[in-house]
């Protein structure tokens, strides 16, 4: 019975251990296709506890006898930490907690630098800017855009943003972040349990396998050119007990992270080189963000779209839009397209007719690696 005890004690760690594992940024764990498994765990943990609790009690006297009982309380207190740290400091969701409260200023009251990347959301005539050196951290911000639930999510070791309805089956749903899955946060919804991947948001394990949350539009550029497009535009601040883990001076957005999950390379094509990529229907293609760079402007069509994407002087904001009609290619001048005589600004309004917009394309920034993980099919620009 002796054995029986401390079989449950080893075991217990072990199926902690291997919980987190599969579903955070340890050594090999991401590489493999685990995420089955990984569920199947994280589902009926509560069985494997209990199984492994059956065999700690059921041993426990005998394990209790031995003479030097320093030996049987070490083992105790020893798995005692492991399991509350396997738990309570790996979560993804305690080294990421989400903001306990929002606060949103304009222009003239923020303290945010504004050469800082965000990710920018309309809706019913209201704009939110999320800092990126904010919401790396947090992963997701769930906030109301125009009375409507949106969520805000972010991986870091993807290096790309997405805002989300979090409506499932009609209904807001509560989502926490639950670890990654081939470097790719996931999040879990609090009614069914299923886990959603947040490059694309859909669910990849669990009952609603194969659902898609609805996204919403977003753009990623600096809050000067938002300010500039935007005046009323609101701007998430700093979260004072968040402080300490945010990226206050900007490193991982210009790229400086030194970290192996988030460094970038300058080069291009490399698993950590920056792409845009663009999704239409079935089809999605990436665009090396070096060539964005020195061309600041990408003409090209995907399927039956005509594309436009063009990079701001200030070489960090980018849009992509739909070419109108049979008309030509965009010139650019500073921050404007023009086309057969008509002139757009960087958000896709006409200048000579704000009420007639292009049409916007979501696109994307994100590490190669990412991009064409999750969309295997990927053409390359």
């Amino acid at each position: 019975m002796k054995k029986a005890f401390y079989f449950g004690l080893f075991g217990s760690v072990i199926f902690e251990f291997l919980k987190v594992y599969f579903i955070m940024p340890l050594p090999g764990s991401q590489r493999m296709e685990s995420l089955d498994f990984a569920y199947c765990l994280h589902l009926h943990r509560w069985i494997f506890r209990s199984c492994l609790m059956a065999l700690i009690i059921l041993g426990i006297r005998d394990a209790f006898k031995i003479k030097r009982r320093w030996k049987f309380w070490l083992a105790v207190v020893t798995t005692l930490v492991l399991v509350w740290f396997l738990n309570f400091q790996m979560a993804a969701d305690r080294v990421f907690e989400q903001p306990a409260t929002l606060t949103f200023s304009g222009r003239n009251g923020s303290v945010v630098d504004e050469d800082s990347l965000a990710i920018i959301v309309q809706g019913n005539g209201e704009t939110k800017a999320y800092p990126i050196r904010f919401i790396v951290y947090h992963h997701q911000v769930r906030d109301v855009i125009g009375a409507k639930p949106v969520l805000i999510t972010y991986c870091s070791v993807c290096r790309t943003g997405r805002a989300f309805e979090p409506m499932v089956g009609g209904r807001a749903e509560i989502f926490r972040l639950v670890g990654m899955d081939h470097f790719n946060a996931m999040i879990e919804d609090a009614t069914t349990g299923s886990w959603w991947r947040q490059a694309t948001g859909e669910a990849v394990v669990g009952p609603l396998k194969g659902s898609v949350l609805p996204e919403y539009a977003c753009q990623q550029m600096t809050l000067r050119k938002c300010f500039e497009l935007h005046p009323s535009a609101v701007v998430m601040q700093p979260e004072e007990a968040s402080k300490e883990a945010y990226d206050l001076k900007g490193k991982y957005e210009r790229g400086e992270s030194k970290g192996t999950l988030t460094r970038t390379d300058p080069e291009s094509w490399k698993d950590k080189s920056w792409v845009v990529g663009i999704q239409i229907g079935e089809l999605a293609k990436a665009y090396d963000w070096n060539q964005l760079v020195k061309e600041r402007i990408i003409h090209d069509q995907l399927g039956g779209t005509r594309i436009v994407l063009v990079l701001a002087e200030d070489q960090r904001s980018f849009a992509a839009f739909e070419r109108p009609g049979e008309g030509g290619e965009f010139s650019l001048q500073g921050d404007i397209l023009n086309l057969d005589g008509k002139s757009f600004d960087f958000s896709g309004q006409k200048l000579q007719d704000p009420a007639e917009r292009l049409r916007p394309i979501n696109a994307y920034q994100e590490f190669w690696h990412s991009w064409r993980t999750f969309h295997p099919g990927t053409l390359q620009f």
